[in-house]
């Protein structure tokens, strides 16, 4: 089988195992006679240390990917795919979507992870579900401004936590870690490639 390698924009474990998982699923669909190779590159994703809304994580997710695209390019190395992770979170200061919400409804926050692949010509976005954090986690992160990382760390009164469970671990009491978030972002992140007939069908429905 041919290799072809995909870049990464993290070398944290939780994303290049998630990365590898979803491929598990996938790869024979986007080239059954590839083996793809992952390679992770420290490159910055130019948002917050905390996204603070889906637009942001989205946005830190396709910087880290083009940071990708840019060095391979600079190089002169060719990848497959470009592939940036991203955790952050949405806020409703009113608790939930206009319309939805009661008085008095608190704030509510939720953890997201995004991903974001590219050919190098076409990009395209995939996210996790969503789950919500405690108020006193989140008055961490959004009033004492407090990364994430850090603040789950000692919410959990554990150290390292990001490089393990996640929060989306140490939420759901591990039925749902930081590397299965990030695998559901990746699946439907690829979608539009591995699912290419669909998609182009769809395309040029909209076109004629």
């Amino acid at each position: 089988m041919k290799p072809q390698r995909i870049a990464v924009g993290s070398k944290r474990g939780p994303k290049l195992d998630a990365v590898h998982e979803a491929l598990k699923q996938f790869a024979h669909l986007l080239d059954s006679e590839t083996q793809f190779e992952v390679q992770g590159f420290d490159v910055e994703s130019g948002v917050g240390h905390t996204p603070l809304s889906s637009a942001e994580s989205m946005r830190g997710a396709r910087q880290r990917a083009e940071a990708l695209e840019r060095m391979a390019k600079k190089k002169g190395e060719s990848f497959r795919y470009y592939v940036g992770l991203e955790g952050g979170l949405e806020v409703f200061e009113r608790g939930v979507p206009t319309g939805l919400a009661s008085a008095g409804d608190a704030r509510r926050v939720f953890l997201e992870s995004w991903a974001y692949v590219s050919d190098g010509s076409r990009g395209h976005y995939g996210r996790s579900g969503a789950i919500e954090l405690p108020e006193a986690l989140a008055y961490e992160v959004l009033d004492k401004n407090v990364e994430l990382a850090a603040a789950i760390d000692k919410f959990a009164g554990m150290a390292g936590v990001r490089d393990g469970q996640g929060a989306w671990g140490i939420l759901s009491g591990d039925l749902i870690t930081r590397r299965e978030a990030f695998r559901i972002a990746l699946v439907a992140a690829f979608a539009p490639f591995y699912n290419v007939k669909l998609f182009r069908t769809a395309q040029a429905a909209q076109n004629s």
